[in-house]
C-alpha cells in the first residue's frame, strides 16, 4: 500500500452539504463550494464527512454526491470519501458498493452510540480494510462518538492490519498524539481533526489536518497549515491568531450550523440544514457578521 503521507499531507477540507429551501442538496452550491477550497488552495477535499450532514443524507445521495464531487473536482486535488458508522457490515457492503474508483482514502469515523471494546473497535476497523478498495483512515472523534480509540488500539491497528493508512485524530489528548506519532510506521499519516489544535499538533509531528475552517477561509487555513509544516511558527501564529475567534463561533452550538452561517455570509450557500440541525441563534450570527466586518 502506498503510503497517504505522498498525497494527503497539508490541508483537507470537510466539504458541507448546501441545501435548497425544500431540503433537496444544491449541486450548484457544492460546485461552487468545491471550487472555492481548491482555488484557496487546500491539498486535498473530503467528501461525505461529518460536516456534510451525513446521518440525514440517504444511500442515493450519498452515491450522487461521491460522483458529482469527482466529476467537479477533475483530478484537481485528491479526493477523500466519507464512509463510517455503527453497523460494521452495513459499512462493509457501502465499502464495495459505493463509487470509490476515484478516492483515494476512504475516512471511516469509530463507532458511535454502542460504545464497543478496544477489542471490538480494532475487530471493526479490520473487518472494514479488508473489505475497502482504498486505504481506511481511522477517524477517532470521541466527543461524537462518545469512546475514545485508545493510543494502543491505534497503534496496533497500524502495525498489525494492512490497509489501515492513517488516523484523523480529533480526541483532543496531546499525550495521546505523541504517542501514536512515536510507535505507529513511519509511513502511517496522522492528521489533526481539529482546527484550533491543528497547528500545536503538526509541532508536535502530525502532517496536517481535515478541517472545518477551510470552508469558509481555505487560502488563509492552508497558508497556515504550510506555514507550520516548514516549521514557521512565527507566521502560522500570526494567520493563526486572527482565526481564533472563527474557530469559537464555528462550533459554538453545533458543527456545521456555525460554518454554514460562514458561507452564507460569505455568499457561497443559503443557510439551510435539515433537522434536527437548525440554523445558529441570532446573537451568534451577529457575531460572525461582526467578526467578518474585521
Amino acid at each position: 500500500m502506498a503510503s497517504l503521507k505522498d498525497t494527503l499531507s497539508g490541508t483537507g477540507v470537510a466539504l458541507v452539504t448546501p441545501f435548497k429551501k425544500n431540503y433537496d442538496v444544491d449541486y450548484d452550491g457544492l460546485k461552487d463550494m468545491i471550487n472555492y477550497v481548491i482555488n484557496g488552495k487546500v491539498e486535498f477535499v473530503v467528501a461525505l464527512g461529518t460536516t456534510a450532514e451525513t446521518p440525514t443524507l440517504h444511500s442515493a445521495e450519498k452515491t450522487d454526491i461521491i460522483k458529482y464531487t469527482y466529476d467537479i473536482v477533475k483530478k484537481r486535488v485528491p479526493v477523500v470519501v466519507g464512509i463510517g458508522g455503527n453497523h460494521t457490515y452495513e459499512i462493509v457492503h457501502e465499502l464495495e458498493t459505493y463509487p470509490l474508483d476515484n478516492a483515494v482514502a476512504v475516512l471511516s469515523t469509530s463507532p458511535y452510540y454502542n460504545k464497543p471494546s478496544q477489542e471490538g473497535i480494532y475487530q471493526h476497523y479490520k473487518a472494514l480494510a479488508k473489505s475497502s478498495p482504498k486505504p481506511i483512515l481511522i477517524y477517532n472523534v470521541p466527543g461524537r462518538s462518545a469512546k475514545n480509540v485508545d493510543a494502543g488500539t491505534i497503534i496496533r491497528l497500524a502495525n498489525e492490519v494492512e490497509n489501515i493508512g492513517g488516523i484523523k485524530e480529533a480526541g483532543g489528548d496531546f499525550a495521546q498524539c505523541i504517542k501514536v506519532l512515536r510507535d505507529v510506521p513511519k509511513d502511517f499519516l496522522v492528521v489533526s481533526g481539529d482546527d484550533a489544535l491543528a497547528m500545536p499538533q503538526i509541532a508536535c509531528g502530525m502532517q496536517g489536518v481535515i478541517s472545518v475552517a477551510a470552508n469558509a477561509f481555505p487560502r488563509e487555513f492552508s497558508d497556515m497549515v504550510r506555514a507550520s509544516l516548514k516549521l514557521d511558527f512565527k507566521k502560522a501564529k500570526s494567520i493563526n491568531d486572527k482565526l481564533v475567534e472563527a474557530y469559537e463561533l464555528m462550533f459554538v452550538e453545533n458543527n456545521p450550523a456555525g460554518i454554514k452561517d460562514f458561507l452564507t455570509e460569505k455568499g457561497l450557500i443559503k443557510n439551510y440544514l435539515r433537522l434536527p440541525l437548525v440554523p445558529l441563534s441570532k446573537k451568534y450570527q451577529e457575531k460572525i457578521k461582526e467578526y467578518l466586518k474585521k
